[in-house]
């Protein structure tokens, strides 16, 4: 069986920029300051679609509801809908400052929790990340200086570069910084409560609703000075959500160990499989029925990102 490959969905940012265009290959609308690009999604509002195979034209929802057992294998998770969302950011200017929900403060809220992880595929010189509180930082000072508009001066930075890997449970306090592309792997979720937005405002002169309420009550004020990843050989992270590894190809490889699809990112090269060609920035899933088909590196250094799904 072929990997299958689905179109993009382009998301218009106030802090977009136009870099995945020369860096993954994506066609990007004219004019337009793109943040992300939602590569595999799921949602009532926001499908995937196929793009080539004997499965063109059908929704991600389509093959998880008609399909499951031919394509994703009869070990993953029984869920209303695919478990993972998977993106890629382009932030040019900073993310608001922001918190997903914890599961029992999002059924209060009326909102989904999201754990995510983050890839970083680009960055320019300077970089960094907001993750956390300093030290000393209690909930109350926080408070205050939301209020005084001193906010940066709470928050644990870390200057990155491209390959570093960053895990972001719901309840951390987070922001993306200016000059990163990203790739997110998350679960299924959409739920963000945005704190603080660096006191941004649109070309028409308006600034983006906060719900600083909702994220006083989501954020771990425990969460002192996260670091990155430390990759233990190929694994980056292991959650109840999703598994993610890294993997440099220097020769054919099995996509799979066992009867469960998994979702591919193309880091960096080319990668051949079952007569296609997947490059710098293409997100692939492989099917379940897939077992006997490596994956096979078309250049010198050929770099993966691989996602397996929540099983029963």
């Amino acid at each position: 069986m072929q990997p299958l490959l689905f179109e993009p969905l382009f998301r218009e940012r106030i802090w977009g920029g136009r870099r995945l265009e020369s860096l993954c290959r994506k066609k990007l609308p004219a004019g337009k300051c793109i943040g992300e690009s939602w590569e595999i999604v799921d949602r009532a509002d926001a499908q995937s679609v196929v793009r080539q195979g004997p499965h063109a034209g059908l929704t991600l929802h389509d093959l998880w509801r008609g399909h499951r057992s031919e394509i994703f294998g009869d070990e993953v998770v029984d869920s209303p809908r695919f478990p993972v969302f998977a993106k890629l950011l382009d932030a040019r200017e900073k993310l608001s400052l922001q918190v997903h929900p914890p599961a029992e403060v999002a059924a209060a809220l009326g909102g989904e929790a999201k754990t995510e992880m983050w890839y970083v595929a680009a960055a320019e010189p300077g970089a960094e990340i907001f993750l956390g509180l300093r030290r000393g930082v209690s909930q109350e000072d926080f408070a205050r200086a939301l209020s005084d508009g001193t906010a940066t001066q709470c928050l644990h930075r870390l200057e990155v570069k491209s390959g570093d890997v960053f895990f972001v449970p719901s309840g951390r306090l987070h922001a993306i910084g200016a000059g990163l592309v990203i790739v997110e792997i998350q679960e299924n979720s959409d739920t963000t409560y945005r704190v603080f937005d660096w006191n941004r405002r649109s070309e028409a002169g308006s600034s983006r609703p906060l719900q600083i309420e909702e994220a006083m009550r989501s954020i771990d004020f425990a969460d002192i000075e996260p670091q990155m990843i430390e990759p233990d050989g190929e694994l980056l992270v292991r959650t109840p959500h999703f598994t993610v590894e890294k993997w440099s190809l220097t020769n054919a490889r099995p996509a799979l160990d066992h009867s469960a699809a998994a979702l591919f990112v193309c880091l960096r090269g080319t990668v051949a499989m079952a007569g296609m060609e997947m490059h710098r920035g293409d997100f692939f899933l492989v099917p379940a029925g897939a077992t006997e088909a490596p994956l096979d590196p078309r250049s010198p250094q050929t770099d993966l990102l691989r996602v397996a799904l929540p099983s029963r």
